[in-house]
Formats: C-alpha cells, sequence, structure tokens
C-alpha cells in the first residue's frame, strides 16, 4: 500500500517545525475527501496515514501553518499551506517536504 509522508522545516528559526497538524485529501472532481491527518513529530516529519488505501488521482496535503506559528510566536502570511500532487502509481511512496518561514514557502518532492 501506498503512503504519504512529508518533512517539515521552518527556515526561519532553522529547526524543525514540530507540532503542526497536517491533513490529506484526494480530490475527486470538485469534491475533496478526506483521508486521514497527523501532527509532525520532532523532527518536523510526519506519515499521513489514509483510512483507505490510496488510489491514483490528485491528492492534496494542507499544513496547519497558522496554528504552527502561533506555537512559535511568529507571524505568517499563509495561514494554511496547501500542496496538490499527482499520485500516479499507487503501489509508491510519495514524500512531500515543504521549507516554510512566515512569508514564504516551498515543496518538492523527495525519497
Amino acid at each position: 500500500m501506498s503512503t504519504i509522508s512529508t518533512h517539515v522545516l521552518d527556515t526561519a528559526l532553522g529547526r524543525p517545525a514540530a507540532g503542526m497538524t497536517v491533513s490529506l485529501e484526494r480530490l475527486d472532481g470538485v469534491q475533496a475527501l478526506p483521508l486521514g491527518t497527523g501532527i509532525t513529530d520532532v523532527d518536523g516529519r510526519v506519515v499521513v496515514l489514509s483510512r483507505s488505501p490510496l488510489t491514483a488521482g490528485v491528492h492534496r496535503l494542507t499544513f496547519d501553518t497558522a496554528g504552527y506559528f502561533a506555537t512559535t510566536d511568529q507571524r505568517g502570511l499563509f495561514p494554511l499551506v496547501t500542496v496538490a500532487f499527482t499520485v500516479t502509481d499507487p503501489g509508491e511512496h510519495y514524500h512531500v517536504p515543504v521549507l516554510l518561514s512566515p512569508f514564504a514557502y516551498s515543496v518538492y518532492r523527495g525519497s
């Protein structure tokens, strides 16, 4: 079964973004079907567990950056970071890291 994981690094503070809530959805036309949630650990990592097997198609990770910034006394521009990506092979592992600061973020496909 395919898994989706993420790793969030707070580039403004130079450390992992621990304690951030991350949710996973599958996009089906205009509907977003919730698949699971997780919270980043002390290393800023989380495996977002899906309640059902992943299928090919567009998926979306949503990062609660406002909640995280509140716990680190930062004020950010983006209250949520949403990353949509395509699962082409449901048997593969998908790792989607985020580099985050209060006024910018970037994402990439990791390994």
